[in-house]
């Protein structure tokens, strides 16, 4: 049931210089989907009446995320006068006027911070009455963080940044996680008062608590029990831990779910990878994006699958596939290349050192070693000797090729696209079939193999394979060699 007492307000005009990348911070991946989608899918969690997020660098990308998950979301640009303390006003000025409620402020690179911390949160502001309540979190090592400064009775005071604090401030462990509820009302009028005298010429939304507790209002603050909910992403190395956490997370909850993940260490899992109990994962596998793996399916080792559908039962080993369906009882690998539109039918095979693409292979079909099958499809029961090749590409143009139910052909040919090969059709090994083979005909190339005898102790006199010829042959000599 939607709150319609909470709004939303998501900071998301950062610059992120720190990422030295071209790519806006929050739009950086994690766990297979931008940073900033874990924090809009924990806003939608909380089903609140208004959600705004506020932009500013490359704005066009990050809004086009943010509506397309949060169609109802309002947007609001944030204007040249810097701080967090301006973005809120701003946001704040963007509800609607009838709206009379609560206001929790979010930070868009926050990833990890889910909706039970934020629902206590909230729980605890309205119990309490407070004018404002917020997280905070007790580190080892402070640097960098705004400290909460609490009374001698435990009450927050205020809080102060690191670049305005004092050597005894900043000897607090206490930090405020930039995480806040506060009563819509009382907001609007402290922000009113907020100013840019301070360290770094920012109006800071920090300064909104020393302002509610000068005006005699209660303040609290809820420290978190584990400290990496509230950990910004900065740099690609605080990206990197967060992303190592959250994988170490969703890997657990599969385990619990009936999945066996021998190598967790290994293993990478990414947020919308769906998987069905009794699936097993082995070492060094990467399941990425809207993979999804069914029962009794084995993946693993050293496998990536890109938004690929696995059927039950099936295996897959030291293999590489994006946009690929592995039918059920199928075997794919090792050392196999999956490129997009491959289908494998069920029962059927993709083995050692084969490439597929735009390729619909048959149930119980088979291409079993050393092949390429581009732009083809292939029937039912099937079998591609060693060493085909379906050359699709003329030069200017991709052609397709059709192979039929129950065909096999010989090692090492060769399909010229456009072309099809009947049920039931044979190929010869080394065939390079450029007509339609007709269905239960054998396709050969018509030149015989000529045998040249004695070439070898013509031509390579004196070699070794001279010398193991004539003693095959019964010569102890050459046979053109004058007595």
């Amino acid at each position: 049931m939607a709150d319609t007492k909470l709004a939303i307000v998501i900071l998301a005009a950062g610059q992120g210089t720190r990422m030295k990348s071209a790519t806006p911070k929050l739009l950086h991946p994690l766990a297979g989907v931008p940073m900033v989608s874990h924090v809009l899918a924990t806003a939608r969690a909380l089903d609140a009446a208004h959600v705004v997020a506020v932009v500013r660098h490359e704005r066009d990308r990050l809004v086009e995320v943010i509506t397309a998950e949060l169609p109802e979301s309002i947007i609001v640009d944030q204007d040249e006068v810097p701080g967090t303390g301006r973005a809120v006003e701003q946001a704040v000025a963007a509800l609607p006027d009838a709206f009379d409620g609560d206001v929790l402020v979010i930070n868009g690179d926050v990833p990890l911070l889910d909706a039970d911390t934020l629902t206590s949160l909230i729980s605890r502001h309205r119990a309490d009455g407070a004018a404002a309540t917020l997280l905070s979190a007790v580190l080892a090592d402070a640097t960098g963080y705004g400290r909460i400064i609490r009374t001698t009775d435990g009450a927050v005071d205020y809080i102060v940044e690191q670049k305005d604090a004092t050597e005894a401030e900043r000897a607090v462990s206490e930090i405020n996680a930039g995480v806040y509820v506060f009563s819509l009302s009382l907001l609007r009028t402290e922000l009113a008062k907020l100013t840019t005298n301070n360290a770094q010429g920012e109006k800071y939304l920090t300064d909104v608590v020393g302002l509610l507790r000068a005006d005699g209002l209660d303040v609290s603050a809820i420290p978190v029990a584990e400290p990496w909910l509230v950990e910004g992403v900065n740099d690609r190395a605080q990206l990197s831990a967060q992303a190592a956490r959250l994988n170490a997370m969703i890997i657990r909850g599969w385990q619990l779910s009936g999945v066996t993940i021998q190598d967790p260490s290994s293993t990478w899992i990414d947020v919308q990878v769906t998987l069905a109990p009794d699936v097993t994962i082995k070492p060094g596998t990467q399941l990425l994006r809207a993979t999804d793996v069914a029962t009794g399916a084995i993946i693993g080792p050293d496998t990536t699958l890109v938004d690929c559908e696995v059927g039950a039962n099936a295996e897959v080993k030291r293999t590489d596939a994006t946009l690929a369906v592995i039918g059920a009882g199928a075997s794919v690998g090792p050392f196999s290349f999956l490129r997009p539109g491959t289908v494998l039918g069920a029962d059927g095979k993709i083995g050692a050192f084969v490439e597929t693409k735009n390729a619909k292979i048959g149930t119980g079909s088979k291409v079993p070693h050393l092949s390429y099958v581009g732009d083809a499809e292939i029937g039912e029961q099937s079998n591609i000797g060693a060493g085909s090749i379906f050359a699709n590409y003329d030069g200017v143009k991709k052609h397709s090729s059709v192979v039929g139910s129950h065909v096999r052909t010989g090692s090492h040919g060769v399909f010229v696209a456009p072309v099809t090969i009947g049920d039931g059709a044979y190929t010869g090994a080394g065939t390079v079939v450029r007509k339609d083979v007709p269905a239960g005909a054998l396709a050969i190339n018509v030149a015989p193999q000529r045998n040249m005898a004695g070439w070898v102790e013509t031509h390579r006199a004196g070699t070794a394979a001279a010398t193991a010829a004539a003693a095959a042959s019964g010569q102890t000599t050459n046979p053109h060699e004058e007595n």
